[in-house]
């Protein structure tokens, strides 16, 4: 299924700058490597909660695949690396995640075939509450969650060869 983002944010959005370590993915965020999520630092950020999306808008089965979506986390300056695979998190950072395109819930790492390149766009919504949505949650179910709690928006993208 794909589904436009839609938000109603307010008139006055301060900025929110969204960094990685890398412009390509190394091995260690690939399935060559760990499949861990990446560091996400974030500048800027004033709000209750951080909501990540995680599309590859060229994916040939759709045009907005999904590869993570998570919520609740708490407002500070990065997302450690390795987030578990699990509905609920306590460590490194606290935060629930919801099923993503390939049927699981948590990141799932770049693997685009032998000979050709992914783009993974990571966005980050800075919220006013923290959203209490079930761990498990479909994209959509985040999205209808986000809707008149978007105070900051910010997004970085990077890319996956082999």
């Amino acid at each position: 299924m794909n589904f436009i983002l839609r938000l109603r944010v307010s008139e006055k959005m301060e900025p929110l700058v969204v960094s990685l370590d890398f412009l390509e993915f190394p091995p260690t965020y690939t399935c060559d490597g760990e499949s861990l999520s990446p560091r996400l630092k974030l500048k800027g950020l004033d709000a209750a909660s951080v909501a990540v999306m995680v599309t590859n808008p060229f994916e040939k089965s759709c045009c907005s695949f999904t590869p993570w979506i998570a919520w609740d986390f708490p407002p500070l300056a990065e997302i450690p690396p390795g987030i578990p695979r699990e509905g609920v998190v306590t460590f490194p950072v606290g935060c629930v995640q919801g099923m993503n395109d390939y049927g699981t819930i948590g990141y799932t790492a770049p693997c685009p075939p032998r000979g050709e390149m992914i783009r993974y766009q990571f966005k980050v919504y800075g919220l006013d509450a923290v959203l209490g949505l079930r761990p498990g949650a479909a994209k959509n179910e985040l999205v209808a969650a986000m809707k008149g709690h978007v105070l900051q928006f910010g997004e970085t993208v990077a890319i996956c060869s082999r």
